[in-house]
């Protein structure tokens, strides 16, 4: 379902993009048939038994994860923003000293 919704919602952009032609055929059958064609192929995989099989199976494995307490991710996004924070700053003053460098005792620029 989440799929067909993600394939209406990219047929309707083409249908605006597409209505800036003259002809209504074009900007109204293209997206319908893009659209129809997509739901007949995500109708025909979700009906194929190995494909049911596979997503039972995802499924059941998916409960048997064991997900990180909200704490725990927490801290973990925490330490790694403060990682990229201090790389940028550093990177940063890397190439503050490159650039003065260069242009003041190259005098490349």
């Amino acid at each position: 379902m989440t799929l067909f919704l993600v394939v209406a919602v990219g047929c309707w952009k083409l249908h605006l993009k597409l209505q800036i032609q003259d002809n209504v055929w074009l900007h109204t059958l293209v997206p319908a048939a893009v659209c129809a064609v997509f739901a007949a192929v995500i109708y025909w995989l979700s009906n194929k038994p190995v494909i049911a099989d596979f997503l039972i199976a995802a499924e059941g494995e998916i409960k048997k994860v064991s997900w990180s307490s909200r704490k725990e991710i927490i801290n973990s996004t925490l330490i790694v923003i403060s990682v990229v924070v201090i790389m940028a700053t550093g990177l940063g003053l890397v190439d503050l000293g490159f650039r003065l460098f260069f242009s003041e005792i190259v005098n490349l620029y």
